[in-house]
């Protein structure tokens, strides 16, 4: 009997070696906990505008704001080739997808331009007012309210929310928040629903995400292009920038992406409550920024907030058999 070139024959009445498969990464990424994917994009969360603030210095905060997301597109084109979606997608999927490239263009900028104004404690505080509403809107059991609340707690005891002669940066901070409401709303849409023709996978919300990426780019580039400018002669700014995308635009939204597919909307929300928590530890960590008995106390109602918290789309997903969430 003559060998294909698949390789060497089973022995007789054994089950056929299984090909490698695509879907082995998602079943390995399924086995990971959500929280695993929440708490590397809080990380990176705030490393990268750490590292946009200190580029204000040398380029425009709206050049900085361009370089992230351009960096970020190039990152998803090379990596992704999420254009091929376009002849895929319906109607209502591309109207997604300009939304939600509309959307990041926006957000990004109006983060800059807030944290460029006020402390970033600060907006971040603003910003996670909005979450609070998607929390609250999925907070249907008197365990969730009370996870809710404490969360609620963690933060304001975490952030110092101070009134500073900024009345501009506030603006920009609260129209942030929309933005990241809208960026919820839209980037847990496409985690849980694929382009037809594809299969429900975790890179089935990447590439869509990396397609939004690519209409954000396009739309920020008329309002950023020329403030971004003085980093084209600069090679290592234009370096910076693109460690600000990547830390800001490519991992925290990917991993946001794959926590996404797992939780429902209103647990991701009240997740998001990790932020100031993290912040607080990479202060210690990398800054050197002891937390005081007020900041520890913060960052216990909020573990304590998501350890009550019961998602039960995500407890339903581990059981075997049971079907995932379209």
């Amino acid at each position: 009997m003559a060998r294909t070139s698949a390789g060497p024959e089973s022995p007789v009445g054994a089950p056929p070696r299984p090909a490698a498969q695509p879907g082995r990464v998602a079943g390995t990424l399924d086995r990971l906990p959500p929280a695993s994917f929440f708490l590397t994009s809080a990380v990176f969360h705030y490393l990268g505008p750490s590292l946009a603030v200190l580029l204000f210095a040398h380029v425009a905060v709206l050049g900085v704001a361009w370089l992230r997301i351009a960096a970020a597109a190039l990152t998803f084109a090379i990596w992704r080739r999420p254009w091929r979606l376009l002849a895929r997608a319906d109607a209502s999927q591309r109207l997604v997808f300009l939304l939600l490239g509309a959307v990041l263009a926006a957000m990004n900028s109006l983060f800059y331009l807030a944290i460029a104004r006020l402390p970033l404690a600060t907006v971040g505080a603003i910003e996670f007012l909005g979450t609070v509403v998607l929390a609250a809107a999925g907070a249907r059991t008197r365990r969730n309210l009370i996870a809710l609340a404490l969360a609620i707690g963690g933060v304001f005891v975490l952030t110092s929310v101070r009134l500073v002669s900024e009345p501009l940066g506030f603006v920009f901070a609260f129209g942030n928040c929309a933005g990241f409401m809208l960026y919820v709303i839209l980037g847990h849409r496409i985690a849980n629903r694929p382009v037809h023709g594809t299969s429900r996978t975790p890179m089935s919300g990447i590439d869509q995400l990396g397609l939004a990426m690519l209409i954000a780019c396009v739309v920020a580039t008329p309002f950023g292009i020329v403030a971004a400018a003085p980093a084209v002669t600069h090679p290592a700014w234009l370096a910076w920038g693109a460690g600000v995308g990547v830390c800001s635009s490519v991992i925290p939204y990917v991993t946001d992406q794959l926590a996404m597919a797992r939780l429902s909307r209103a647990s991701f929300a009240l997740m998001l409550a990790l932020l100031p928590a993290a912040a607080t530890v990479i202060g210690l960590v990398v800054l050197g920024q002891v937390p005081t008995m007020r900041d520890l106390a913060g960052i216990a109602l909020v573990i304590a907030a998501v350890a009550l918290h019961q998602d039960r789309r995500s407890k339903q997903s581990a059981e075997p058999g049971a079907a995932g969430v379209t």
